[in-house]
């Protein structure tokens, strides 16, 4: 793949706002709005886009504002059953982790289409064949990002197959409302009242535990701080109310988040690698917290979870909406 082969497609409204897409991966590159003073602030941690080629991306496996899949999360011992098949995909130490060594967000998307004025969007494809990083079934996936005149990022995946098959896609941007820095001093709300119980491998036991009294208890609106999360919280919103809120008092922005999926995977690294190059300025700690709207990891391998499972006929949707408003 070579440079020429990047596009990056630019999206604006009436307020200033600015949303930067990249065909490869399907990523978000970029999410600029005004602060509580006026200045313009890039929310997204990310590389460059000329970084999204070089070795190093590729190795980290960061996913950098990506479309992740064929599945987004990790895959106990890399295999799953369907009908009493049993499909082996690409692992690493007994996981599979993010679609594989060749996933959704390595792949250049097609640009199907845009549109500017009110409401402008794209929308982008990508043709997953059967067989692919060992998945069943030929995978349309699509995927549609609209900034609206009221600051929304929506993002709509969907996807069809020929064949049963798995399905679970997911924006993997990195959040930072400061524009630069560390999120620590961010405030986060999650609607959760359980967690997914996971052993060393960072793979759900199939437990779900209670938050309540543990220090990963977001119900009430609290400080980030110098806590590294890398956690699937369960849910307890409904399609339509918010299921968690980000707010940076240094700038007053503050970031809803609403969608029609069962869990959020929230990540908030200590550290992001040093080779790349940047279009912020980073903190070489908690410079960035992903929010992840998704079915749970390794739910194919679980029955009390919810399911992945996509048959021909049926369309995949998952729909997510961030809204962005500034408190002065």
């Amino acid at each position: 793949m070579n440079p020429e082969d990047l596009k990056i497609i630019r999206l604006s409204n009436k307020n200033q706002t600015r949303l930067e897409i990249l065909n490869y991966g399907a990523a978000i590159l970029s999410f600029r709005i005004k602060d509580k003073t006026g200045q313009k602030v890039n929310l997204i941690v990310s590389p460059r886009s000329e970084e999204f080629l070089n070795s190093e991306y590729k190795e980290y496996n960061k996913c950098f504002g990506a479309s992740v899949g064929r599945y987004a999360g990790r895959i106990s011992n890399g295999s799953f059953v369907i009908d009493d098949e049993e499909y082996q995909l690409h692992q690493k130490h007994g996981v599979h982790l993010h679609g594989g060594d060749e996933g959704f967000q390595y792949k250049l998307w097609e640009v199907e289409e845009e549109a500017s004025g009110p409401d402008p969007y794209v929308i982008l494809t990508y043709f997953s064949k059967d067989g692919e990083e060992g998945y069943p079934g030929n995978l349309k996936a699509k995927v549609k990002y609209t900034l609206t005149e009221n600051n929304e990022l929506k993002i709509e995946y969907s996807a069809t197959t020929d064949k049963k098959t798995i399905v679970n896609l997911t924006n993997h941007a990195y959040f930072n409302l400061n524009g630069s820095g560390s999120v620590s001093d961010h405030f986060l709300q999650i609607n959760a009242k359980q967690i997914l119980e996971v052993n060393e491998q960072s793979l759900p036991t199939g437990n779900l535990r209670k938050l309540k009294g543990l220090p990963k208890n977001f119900e009430e609106s609290k400080l980030i701080g110098n806590r590294p999360l890398d956690d699937t919280f369960v849910l307890a919103s409904a399609e339509g109310e918010v299921a968690a809120q980000l707010f940076a008092p240094l700038t007053g922005i503050k970031m809803k988040v609403q969608t029609n999926q069962p869990a959020l995977v929230v990540y908030a690294p200590e550290e992001l690698p040093e080779e790349l190059e940047y279009q912020t300025e980073i903190s070489n700690a908690y410079p960035s917290v992903c929010i992840e709207a998704q079915i749970f990891p390794d739910s194919p391998n679980f029955r009390n979870f919810p399911s992945s499972l996509l048959e021909p006929g049926e369309n995949y949707y998952n729909k997510t909406t961030y809204t962005f408003s500034v408190k002065q």
